[in-house]
């Protein structure tokens, strides 16, 4: 039982961070229809910055209380003005160009990424662990965790709650989502189909780097971290459908579990094990799990 109970709470908690990720990557290409291969790199920012925030507090004596939302406000506003930028920027050059060609370009800005980090942070490991500490350990069903991993569960789900709410229940979310399902005619009613993608790729560069900036104080910060990160929330939004919130929750859950199972039972099929539930979603369902209804045209 005590097994039962330790994967489905490692599953939930490899779950939490995975969903905000690929949250992001969903959002993307629901608007932009992007697969954005730099998304791994925007976690990674997110994560060294939050590393950079917690440090300078430390360094100031303030309360790992401090530094934690410290953390969080510094993240949220340089990755979603990085985000901003690099749409402004760069991609809306490539709008209306073949597909490959945007996948080239966002693999191109993930290379980039990846030396920018190395240049300003280094080789080395970095550690930010003082807000890993901020809320003790927890005893659940005999059972001991560091409360900050069970923290991330309700705090993922209240992103995807916030994120679903804000689609389908705000003005804003109802002209994201018609430009989601026709991008044309939103154009012709009159919306400014470019503010969306430029609101729409900061969000979720956004989340990327909020996710990063959660897990920071429980990993090291290292050169290949981006790696990791996008081919799991790759593998989420596949087995969830491209472009889904819903999906995304269910992807990353199945991911966690799949993940937890492993390393408990059988840790050298780790990666096996996902990519045989993406295989076997695929068989059954190409188009994701939750994959949107889509307009014939006529």
């Amino acid at each position: 039982m005590n097994l039962f109970l330790t994967i489905v709470l490692d599953g939930l908690i490899e779950a939490s961070w995975l969903f905000v990720v690929a949250l992001g990557l969903t959002l993307i290409f629901g608007v932009l229809k992007i697969l954005n291969i730099a998304h791994g790199s925007f976690y990674a920012l997110g994560a060294y910055i939050a590393a950079t925030a917690v440090t300078i507090a430390a360094a100031h004596s303030l309360p790992p209380a401090l530094g934690f939302v410290a953390m969080l406000i510094s993240v949220a506003l340089i990755a979603s003005i990085v985000g901003l930028l690099l749409e402004r920027g760069l991609l809306k050059l490539f709008y209306g160009r073949d597909e490959v060609v945007l996948l080239l370009v966002t693999y191109a800005v993930f290379l980039i990424l990846e030396d920018t980090t190395k240049l300003i942070w280094g080789v080395n490991p970095i550690y930010a662990s003082q807000p890993y500490e901020l809320f003790g350990n927890v005893e659940f069903a005999g059972l001991f965790y560091v409360g900050y991993d069970l923290l991330l569960i309700p705090a993922a789900a209240a992103i995807g709650l916030a994120v679903w709410f804000g689609l389908n229940r705000t003005v804003m979310g109802k002209i994201v989502l018609a430009v989601i399902h026709n991008e044309e005619m939103s154009l012709s009613m009159g919306v400014r189909v470019n503010r969306v993608y430029a609101a729409a790729f900061a969000f979720g560069v956004l989340l990327a780097g909020l996710a990063g900036a959660l897990t920071a104080p429980k990993i090291s910060m290292q050169p290949g971290l981006s790696s990791d990160v996008i081919i799991l929330s790759f593998a989420i939004v596949v087995i969830g459908g491209l472009g889904s919130v819903e999906g995304a929750a269910i992807g990353a859950v199945l991911v966690g579990l799949a993940r937890a199972t492993s390393v408990h039972l059988m840790p050298q099929a780790e990666l096996f094990m996902i990519y045989l539930i993406m295989a076997a979603v695929l068989m059954f369902r190409p188009e994701g799990l939750f994959k949107r209804e889509t307009a014939r045209r006529i």
